[in-house]
């Protein structure tokens, strides 16, 4: 069997990718070189929407998600009807498998009912268009798992899932997929590994965030999709399964999820 592992979260349009040797170019084509076949470039807001739209058509298997990440929200509230028509007109593009990255944020201190109602109204939008969502949630586990419920028409990913077991099973029983990256393999983890364990097999997907969160050997580095190997070695580990099957349902998981197809 060939392993091949998809990223499903990337930000590869972010400036750290400046200090990669050869830039992003090369980072993306470094992953490709070491079994990556393909990745989502994800938005934060209108601007990096439309980027991650023009990465993902300069290579193979490579897709855009396009949405208003919780942080953004306080600087697009005097815009936001605006933004958030830019964010749906982007939608017809092929390249757009995704409303994301959106969700709500609650380590740092921004406006909540800001973040509620950007989050919501991209719910809205992914309802009315049919869309799957990529779902940040940071110390935010009961108020996103509440606003899901209230769209039992949309389903999608819990983006780098940092909740406990049981609320995974929460999300899965709403036919919800749940991710992880890099922190998987940090020692002091326990908590997401035991999280990768209860995640049904027809519902687990990799990711990297990349270039933040980069995997046990490369902490403090670039992270970048090649360095999924790592994740994907500690999540199998963590479900005492096969990594090439792991990898491969991962990867069905994936098209099934985001109706691609390759």
């Amino acid at each position: 069997m060939i392993m091949r592992i998809f990223d499903t979260h990337a930000h590869y349009n972010d400036d750290r990718f400046n200090d990669y040797e050869g830039g992003m170019d090369k980072a993306i084509r470094d992953s490709y070189q070491s079994g990556v076949c393909g990745f989502i470039n994800c938005g934060t807001d209108p601007d990096s929407s439309l980027c991650s739209i023009e990465i993902a058509k300069c290579y193979e298997n490579a897709y855009a998600a396009v949405g208003i990440h919780p942080e953004a929200c306080e600087d697009l509230n005097d815009t936001m009807n605006e933004s958030l028509d830019k964010i749906t007109s982007l939608l017809s593009d092929p390249k757009v498998v995704a409303i994301g990255e959106i969700g709500l944020e609650y380590h740092w201190d921004i406006d909540r009912r800001l973040q509620h109602k950007f989050f919501k109204e991209q719910l809205e939008i992914a309802k009315k268009h049919d869309k799957p969502v990529i779902v940040h949630d940071r110390e935010a586990h009961g108020p996103v798992l509440e606003m899901i419920k209230s769209y039992p028409g949309v389903i999608g990913v819990m983006h780098g899932y940092s909740g406990s077991a049981e609320m995974v099973r929460e999300f899965t029983r709403l036919g919800w997929y749940i991710a992880f990256g890099g922190p998987v393999t940090y020692k002091n983890a326990e908590k997401v590994r035991e999280a990768c364990r209860a995640v049904p097999l027809d519902r687990i997907l990799i990711e990297t965030d990349c270039p933040y969160l980069p995997p046990v050997p490369h902490r403090g580095e670039i992270n970048l999709s090649k360095n999924m190997k790592y994740t994907l070695d500690a999540m199998a580990q963590a479900r005492g399964e096969d990594k090439e099957a792991l990898a491969q349902a991962m990867l069905e998981n994936t098209k099934r999820l985001f109706g691609i197809d390759f």
